[in-house]
């Protein structure tokens, strides 16, 4: 028997593929794998990690200590690094751990096996091993980012915007749909973009309703959208296929049009307005997460003023926000002083998240008494906790059904009718037709 590996990954949706990529490819060999394990007892520990945010590189680089540590004292044979802060930070973190047997980047990690096995191992590729539960998971549709947004710093890390072949995402839905899978989360840096590294144009309404085709997908959600040379198309299939959610994950960042030209965002104050109410107009009773950051170097009341106004306006279903933190490499960290203190950063953060779990507690609250399809993703007590179409998981509002009231099965989807709500959660009872 080979030995069992743990897997430890850290960071966004996108590095959890690349985890369950490699496992599908590992146990394809004969090993066996964990992920995430509370108590990591294999001989072999691969951490895939996170460069994306100061916060998320400290999380990457304590974790690579412990298994550090954890080889030194002999409870790990073997240490492997892969991930985004390795494919950035490669020469740096050689020298300094010297106790990681092998560093991989973002792209190379199927390099990992040939290391250990030599030339003779199983290729397999497009099987992975689903970590999520076994109802919904991730598809990632492509690598990189062409944006170049002032402060980011994913193109420094994972390079140009390279689609995937469309029939090899259709494929995979396939395999994943004869393993259950009846929920899929689309995914990318930029999903927008899709195809035009390829022919010059947007693919990415005909990748998702040919997806939508596809007998025994339930559900189809889309994240990380970009608001400049938004493909309208995309709102008919939202609109017309019955199994792609009502749901769109657009980061905005700001709205001050200074603040969008310092941000390099290539879009108006005008253009997010007129976008926002396009797609609503278009898809009525969309649902629409967005990402707005407070802080960027020269941002002053007035920006942030109008910041608050277009969240109160917009009424965003879903939105998470974050202080500027700045990037080394990135333009605004060579072009701009990072001069709003750090209390004042904290402080409007603070009052945009107030104010948007005002408006959170009111979209939530006007559910009650509609009936939602939900499907079942876990029992947690003496409820069963499920997600209407309008919520990502581990991320967005969750809906919480007594169990005394009726047995049901994780994994399946059922009528319910909205009993009451929190700020964040909902709760409903199972209904028969």
């Amino acid at each position: 028997m080979k030995k069992t590996i743990d897997i430890i990954s850290l960071g966004c949706s996108k590095n959890l593929v690349d985890s369950e990529m490699l496992m599908g490819l590992m146990e394809a060999n004969g090993y066996q794998c964990t992920h995430d394990s509370d108590d990591p007892r294999g001989e072999i520990v691969v951490v895939n990690t996170c460069g994306f945010i100061n916060d998320a590189k400290e999380e990457s680089i304590n974790t690579i200590l412990e298994f550090a540590q954890a080889k030194t004292e002999g409870r790990i044979e073997k240490l492997f690094v892969m991930g985004c802060l390795s494919e950035r930070y490669l020469a740096e973190l050689e020298a300094e751990i010297p106790e990681v047997d092998g560093w991989y980047g973002k792209f190379n990690y199927k390099q990992l096996l040939k290391d250990l096995e030599g030339e003779q191992f199983e290729a397999c590729e497009g099987q992975r091993h689903i970590t999520t539960p076994t109802h919904y998971t991730y598809i990632k549709i492509s690598e990189g980012c062409d944006r170049h947004c002032a402060y980011c710093a994913i193109p420094l890390i994972t390079g140009k915007h390279q689609s995937r072949p469309m029939e090899e995402i259709l494929e995979e839905v396939r395999y994943l749909v004869e393993q259950g899978v009846k929920e899929f989360n689309v995914i990318a840096q930029e999903l927008t973009y899709y195809g035009v590294d390829i022919d010059g144009k947007q693919h990415i309404a005909e990748l998702i309703e040919r997806m939508a085709d596809i007998k025994g997908v339930e559900w189809i959600r889309l994240h990380y959208a970009y608001p400049t040379h938004f493909p309208w198309a995309l709102l008919r299939v939202i609109r017309e296929k019955r199994n792609v959610c009502n749901y769109l994950d657009i980061a905005l960042q700001h709205i001050s049009d200074r603040m969008l030209d310092r941000m390099k965002r290539h879009v108006t104050k005008q253009e997010t307005y007129e976008l926002i109410e396009r797609l609503r107009k278009e898809v009525p009773g969309i649902h629409l997460r967005t990402t707005l950051m407070v802080g960027f170097p020269g941002e002053t009341e007035e920006d942030f003023e109008e910041l608050l106004a277009f969240t109160k306006w917009a009424r965003f279903e879903r939105m998470g926000a974050f202080a500027y933190s700045e990037e080394e490499g990135t333009y605004s960290e060579q072009h701009y002083e990072d001069d709003v203190p750090e209390e004042v950063k904290q402080y409007r953060l603070d009052k945009l998240m107030r104010i948007q779990q005002a408006i959170s507690a009111e979209i939530e609250a006007d559910k009650i008494g509609t009936v939602q399809r939900v499907v079942i993703d876990r029992r947690e007590g003496d409820y069963y906790i499920g997600r209407t179409e309008f919520c990502s998981p581990e991320v967005d509002p969750e809906v919480l059904i007594p169990v005394k009231e009726k047995e049901l099965t994780i994994g399946e989807f059922y009528p319910v009718r909205i009993t009451d709500s929190e700020e964040f959660d909902l709760y409903a009872t199972t209904i028969t037709y």
